[in-house]
């Protein structure tokens, strides 16, 4: 029986339609190819299911003493959160952090694609981005050890929460303080490939108010805006309801912080008139005295940089699912 060839860089090119070289540069040097050209070596690269020899992975990424980590959304201060628990954990150790944003699905496909190829990294953390089969069967044939944050795939170590009990447990809290009429409003993320976790955190809430029979009207879910000016004028006009809620479920600190000072331009007290709890408990909430929802932030970068870290020291290791838990933290707002 014949022995089956491995795909090479030969096979890539003609595939392609490109030179030797172009492959070269696309597997070392991306940015210096042009995107069309990129595309279609890629695309050669998983028809032929092409990887480097071991021997070659091992040889380009020894000693590259880098980590990346892919983040959308890098100005939230819950993502800076996060990065600090990453950078925490990595302190002590050779690996610098190499950060690398995402503000469009294009270019999470674009670093999905020549990350794993590309061998400058030795290892990968993706936080709030959901991946497909095709990208993970390209990071796990190019043996770049990777670990998710936020999001999950089966092939790959993990960190995150139920967003659904989140949902559940900000409801039952404002249950517990008395309200009836609660509102649940949220900010929707732009990036089709990040994780919408409003969306598991509204199942839960309004099946708390279920479980407790209590109405959850249309006009008090407020989760299509997409900016804060828009949540801000939808606040305003709740306020100014024959009926309006008494509570309020923000799905971030980030737009609880945007309720409390269009409360402030609308004439409404927090909490007499109405109380808002936020959902990450990011460092400026106990600041200024917001109840918000704790999903240990900083632990959940450290965790994933702590199971990267062991992954790359051995590879063997199995799968890990870490599930943080939540808690209200409560404060002056509620």
């Amino acid at each position: 029986m014949p022995v089956k060839r491995h795909p090479t860089v030969v096979d890539v090119a003609q595939l392609a339609g490109v030179s030797i070289a172009t492959v070269s540069r696309t597997l070392n040097s991306p940015e210096q190819v042009a995107a069309e050209t990129r595309k279609r070596v890629i695309e050669a690269i998983d028809t032929l299911g092409y990887a480097p020899s071991p021997e070659a992975s091992s040889r380009a990424r020894r000693g590259t003493g880098r980590i990346g980590m892919l983040v959308p959304f890098f100005t939230e201060p819950s993502f800076v959160q996060r990065m600090r628990g990453v950078t925490a954990a990595l302190d002590l150790t050779r690996y610098e952090l190499v950060i690398y944003p995402v503000n469009s699905s294009e270019r999470l496909d674009s670093y999905l694609s020549m990350l794993p190829i590309s061998r400058r990294l030795d290892g990968l953390i993706i936080m709030s981005l959901q991946i497909d089969d095709r990208a993970a069967d390209r990071l796990i044939a190019n043996r770049l050890e990777t670990v998710m944050v936020d999001a999950s795939h089966p092939a790959f170590s993990h960190v995150t929460i139920d967003d659904r009990e989140g949902g559940c447990l900000a409801a039952s809290y404002l249950l517990s303080k008395g309200h009836r009429r609660l509102a649940f409003m949220a900010i929707g993320k732009p990036l089709s490939a990040s994780v919408q976790p409003y969306t598991q955190r509204l199942e839960g809430f309004s099946d708390e108010l279920r479980r407790s029979q209590v109405d959850f009207p249309a006009n008090y879910l407020k989760d299509q805006a997409e900016t804060a000016q828009v949540a801000h004028a939808d606040f305003c006009r709740m306020i100014e309801m024959q009926d309006p809620p008494t509570a309020i479920f923000a799905t971030s600190d980030s737009l609880a912080i945007r309720l409390l000072r269009a409360a402030r331009e609308c004439g409404a007290q927090v909490p007499q008139d109405v109380s808002i709890i936020g959902f990450d408990n990011i460092e400026i909430a106990e600041q200024i005295g917001l109840t918000s929802i704790s999903q240990s932030l900083d632990d959940s970068g450290r965790i994933a940089a702590e199971m990267l870290l062991a992954r790359l020291d051995d590879p063997h290791r199995p799968v890990q699912s870490v599930q943080l838990s939540l808690k209200v933290i409560e404060r002056e707002t509620t």
